[in-house]
């Protein structure tokens, strides 16, 4: 008799919890991630997979359950996937425009972005060249057409974060055909430029630090050429290299900020992701790399008797 109640009782629970899921035609809500646990999508921009691959590696050690998978993309690639809702987080060197916020707000998924670095983009030529200097005005002349170069200027993927920026510093909707090329990625602009004494190549200064087996031998035969801002008031005769200390200070002229923004309209994993990112742990790692930190770790100082 009391194994009969019992059953009568689980039957007639499961039945409540049934109809309470399928009652008005509403199915029961899964969320699969949350801040720190579950699976999530992230499309990335792919010039900054070195940083990402260090800060997910740490991240996912402090968080066995977090398991974040990131697609990596040019970033006209990232912005594609974000506006079709193939994911809801990305990785960008750029905030959405008024109509792209738009869009998510309709979709009442207004943007969360979180600034957690700044990246500089480094001008490289081959060790065996005497070019050691430029001026930002006559790089932005090459890159429309005004100054006439026998140089050949090499950059990544013609759909990059990087392309869009040497665009936008020129002032040009597209960039002359000749002595003008677009390689596939990062990696082919240092290795070209590494055999190649004619070449001026612009690359993520991320790159050049702590390079992976398969490229390291191409960054020794590289070198970094400093920048003028002849229109920068506090140093307009001077030229400076990419380094924490002059993008802190604002002396190097070619950098870009880096953000994470999250569609997902929750505490998913996402935003699990930006905090870390955002963390003094991680902005550690980020300063480790050779970028800027968006906010500086502090140092603690003991001092004994």
């Amino acid at each position: 008799m009391k194994t009969n109640l019992k059953l009568f009782l689980v039957a007639a629970c499961a039945s409540t919890l049934l109809m309470q899921a399928c009652g008005n035609g509403n199915k029961p809500k899964v969320q699969s991630d949350n801040f720190l646990k579950g699976t999530a999508k992230i499309a990335v921009d792919e010039s900054f997979s070195p940083i990402i691959d260090e800060e997910a590696y740490i991240f996912k050690a402090a968080n066995p359950e977090a398991n974040p998978v990131f697609q990596y993309r040019p970033e006209t690639g990232v912005l594609n996937m974000l506006l079709n809702d193939s994911v809801r987080v990305a990785i960008m060197a750029r905030e959405l425009d008024t109509a792209e916020t738009g869009i998510f707000k309709r979709r009442t998924l207004p943007p969360v972005v979180t600034k957690f670095a700044i990246d500089a983009v480094a001008v490289i030529v081959n060790q065996q060249s005497v070019d050691t200097l430029l001026t930002l005005k006559d790089l932005k002349g090459m890159l429309n057409g005004t100054v006439k170069t026998t140089k050949s200027l090499v950059f990544d993927n013609p759909n990059s974060s990087l392309v869009r920026y040497l665009k936008q510093i020129a002032g040009v909707k597209n960039l002359p055909k000749q002595n003008i090329y677009a390689l596939k990625s990062n990696k082919e602009v240092i290795k070209y430029v590494s055999t190649h004494q004619d070449a001026i190549g612009l690359t993520g200064f991320a790159w050049l630090n702590d390079p992976d087996d398969d490229y390291a031998a191409a960054v020794d035969k590289v070198k970094i050429v400093g920048v003028k801002n002849e229109d920068n008031k506090k140093a307009p005769n001077e030229y400076f290299k990419p380094s924490q200390s002059t993008l802190v200070q604002d002396l190097y002229p070619l950098s870009r900020s880096l953000y994470v923004i999250d569609c997902s309209g929750k505490r998913g994993l996402g935003a699990g992701f930006a905090w870390f990112l955002a963390s003094e742990r991680g902005q550690r790692i980020i300063l480790k790399s050779g970028l800027l930190p968006d906010s500086l770790p502090q140092r603690q100082i003991n001092i004994t008797h």
